[in-house]
């Protein structure tokens, strides 16, 4: 009995320094990440606050997590702007039918070059990767643009980006790692190449296209220098990015802050170009606030299987 009795003892000991080391750890762990939320969430939180915020008095500072004059005006002003509904308008049609036909177009390619029995599988995929580490350069690709006559043109925003090297590797990866059982049981089956992607391929997929419908969707909606180039001229096929950018340029100077934020003394002191620049930055980031959470986890899902090769 005494024997077991010391055996025993230690085994609660260690038991207990293990599970007080656990604890610590996790206490660690969880203080690391409240301090990178926190770090994350203050400045959309300050942006928020600043915008509900009463211009006159953000120009003075010292406004944190909570509005000091909570003011509408600067989200008045910023409706008011015509431009703006039609910005956004193109934005959202940009952002949906470009990801959906960039989900679509990569994932084909993405099929195609994992299969092994493609002669040309190699050749086409180092090309692709080539691209990722050399261009044209800005003039070629206006020159291209122009030549295929697509300045002042919404398809400028959807063609040139329909293959994304990036895109397509992950995909690739995702593809290659499905069971051929699968695909070989297709093709007993009497399925074409088509079928089986449609069919098989594409439903397998979903994870991993979240995850890159993600990525096209930020990157669509955040775009703003393709407008520049290709559409400046054209205020109808202006996006919401483009027009925020322009808002913040402006008011980098005060004679455009006083000739384009206020018409007449009353009105300078509704907004000034600091609310400006938080109210327009909120506006345009709540989208893919909403979004985010809805992919989340086919996003994280897709990035574990699909980016790591077993």
């Amino acid at each position: 009995m005494a024997n077991l009795a010391s055996v025993s003892k230690p085994g609660k000991f260690s038991s207990r320094n293990s599970s007080l080391g656990d604890r610590i750890f996790d206490i660690v762990i969880y203080t690391v990440l409240t301090l990178l939320m926190i770090v994350t969430l203050y400045p959309f939180i300050n942006t928020l606050a600043i915008s509900f915020n009463s211009a006159g008095d953000s120009i003075k500072g010292g406004i944190h997590l909570w509005p000091r004059q909570f003011s509408l005006e600067n989200y008045k002003f910023v409706f008011n702007e015509n431009t703006v509904y039609t910005a956004t308008l193109i934005s959202v049609l940009r952002s949906v039918i470009g990801t959906v036909v960039t989900v679509f177009a990569s994932a084909m390619v993405a099929y195609t070059i994992s299969r092994p029995d493609y002669v040309l599988r190699k050749f086409i995929t180092i090309a692709f990767i080539i691209t990722m580490y050399i261009n044209g350069g800005l003039i070629p690709n206006f020159l291209l643009i122009r030549d295929l006559g697509l300045l002042d043109s919404f398809w400028v925003y959807i063609l040139p980006g329909v293959i994304g090297v990036f895109n397509l590797i992950i995909i690739r990866s995702f593809i290659e790692q499905l069971p051929d059982s699968i695909l070989e049981s297709a093709r007993i089956d009497g399925a074409g190449d088509f079928r089986t992607f449609v069919n098989i391929v594409f439903p397998l997929c979903l994870p991993v296209l979240a995850t890159v419908a993600l990525f096209s969707t930020v990157s669509q909606w955040n775009s703003w220098f393709d407008v520049f180039l290709y559409n400046s001229s054209n205020e109808h096929l202006s996006t919401l990015q483009y027009e925020l950018q322009k808002i913040l340029q402006n008011s980098n100077t005060t004679s455009s802050a006083e000739s384009g934020f206020a018409n007449s003394g009353a009105e300078a002191m509704k907004v000034s170009p600091l609310s400006i620049r938080a109210t327009m930055t909120i506006v345009a980031s709540v989208p893919m606030i909403i979004i985010y959470p809805f992919l989340q986890k086919y996003f994280v899902k897709g990035m574990t299987v699909g980016g790591v090769k077993g």
